[in-house]
């Protein structure tokens, strides 16, 4: 069925301001068009698809568009809108269309969505394929320079190399994603300490124009195997000083063979009343 939002647009208000200037006679005749407007919903769908009268609105001043509760299965909250239309000097008016459109209370369906761009990180399962865009900002042909002069370097020397690299533009995306992450300064975690991971230990810097911000976490209770920012932190940083006194407390043994032990005097026997 075809539907139009249009339809639905006009207020009491504005109707009203905008009937002032048109024909009296005009206007009376496309408002109390409500009874061909139902016969026609009834004609095209059936008499137990319509409801209740919801009221007109006005598109210019030649036509009117009278709305009807849809009693339709799938469609809750949809209206029936019918557009009446008559010239200056006719003596009714006429059906120009009747559509089903949605109601503010209406369930409608999201936004369609490219499916190249449904998917969301995460997403990807053992087994699936995900190929890269053909024209793909984020990767240049391998014979181009990259711009990281670590990795042109080598591939030039080894005459060997990957038929697509990661672009210049692509690196500084990811190197925004990084920092902006779970794994970068803004992180709560990274904002309850003072140590950072750049002085850390357990810290693996990257090679070539990235590890200049970041590199992988080595400590397998923080954030091993992740991508962190210099300027992430954690409790575990390996400057991290043991808490004053900690350990088990220091007592005196306790031995009990140094005891006296004395018999309990016998209790007085109870007399005979």
């Amino acid at each position: 069925m075809e539907t139009a939002d249009n339809v639905t647009r006009p207020t009491g208000d504005s109707a009203t301001a905008t009937t002032e200037e048109w024909s009296p006679e005009l206007v009376t005749l496309l408002t109390s068009a409500v009874e061909p407007a139902r016969a026609a919903i009834v004609e095209f769908s059936g008499a137990d698809t319509v409801g209740d009268y919801l009221g007109a609105g006005y598109e210019d001043p030649t036509s009117a568009t009278h709305r009807f509760i849809a009693h339709l299965p799938g469609y809750q909250g949809w209206q029936w809108a019918v557009v009446v239309a008559a010239y200056p000097g006719a003596d009714h008016a006429t059906i120009s269309e009747v559509v089903l459109v949605p109601g503010p209370t209406s369930l409608l369906a999201p936004d369609w969505v490219p499916w190249d761009q449904r998917i969301r990180p995460g997403d990807l399962s053992p087994g699936d394929l995900l190929a890269p865009l053909s024209d793909d900002p984020r990767l240049v042909p391998g014979y181009l320079a990259s711009g990281d002069p670590q990795v042109d370097e080598v591939a030039l020397e080894i005459g060997l190399g990957r038929r697509r690299v990661m672009s210049a533009w692509g690196r500084s995306v990811a190197a925004q994603r990084w920092h902006d992450g779970d794994y970068g300064p803004s992180a709560q975690m990274a904002q309850s300490t003072k140590r950072v991971c750049r002085d850390c230990g357990f810290f693996l810097p990257l090679a070539g124009s990235l590890g200049a911000m970041f590199g992988v976490c080595g400590n397998e209770l923080s954030a091993d195997g992740h991508v962190v920012d210099f300027q992430y932190g954690c409790g575990a940083h390996s400057d991290t000083p043991s808490p004053a006194g900690s350990g088990s407390p220091a007592y005196d043994p306790y031995d009990d063979g140094v005891l006296d032990v004395t018999e309990k005097p016998a209790e007085d026997s109870v007399e005979d009343s």
